[in-house]
C-alpha cells in the first residue's frame, strides 16, 4: 500500500493506494496519521478511491485515527468509499461512526 497526503486550505487529504491490511505499510500510515495530529492537524479527509480492500488492522487505523483526531478537537472524514469499502463499513456498523462523502469537496466543505 502506498498513499500521499496534501493540504487544502486547513484540511489534510490522505490518499491510501491498494489494500489497507496491516504490516509495514499499513503501519506507516498509521505512524504518518499520528505525526499529523501531532503537527496540530485537525481536519483529516481520508480519500479511499484508491482502496481496493481493507482487514480489521485498517479499520482499527481509522478508528484509531478518528478517536485520537476526536480527543483533540478535531475529525477524520471518509470522501470516495469504494463500494467494497463501504460494505465492510455496513457489515461492521462502522457507517454509523464516520462521516463519509462522495467527494474530497464535499468532505472538505462538512468542515465549515
Amino acid at each position: 500500500m502506498k498513499f500521499s497526503y496534501r493540504e487544502e486550505d486547513d484540511v489534510t487529504i490522505v490518499e491510501p493506494q491498494g489494500k489497507i491490511m496491516g504490516g509495514p505499510d499499513a503501519s506507516h500510515l498509521h505512524e504518518r496519521l499520528y505525526e499529523l495530529i501531532d503537527q496540530g492537524k485537525r481536519k483529516v479527509v481520508v480519500n479511499l478511491s484508491g482502496v481496493n480492500w481493507m482487514n480489521s488492522s485498517g479499520l482499527g487505523i481509522l478508528i484509531g485515527s478518528l478517536i485520537s483526531l476526536r480527543n483533540n478537537g478535531g475529525n477524520l472524514k471518509l470522501a470516495q468509499v469504494t463500494e467494497r469499502i463501504k460494505n465492510l463499513l455496513q457489515i461492521t456498523k462502522l457507517d454509523a461512526v464516520f462521516d463519509s462523502y462522495e467527494t474530497v469537496e464535499e468532505a472538505i466543505e462538512s468542515f465549515s
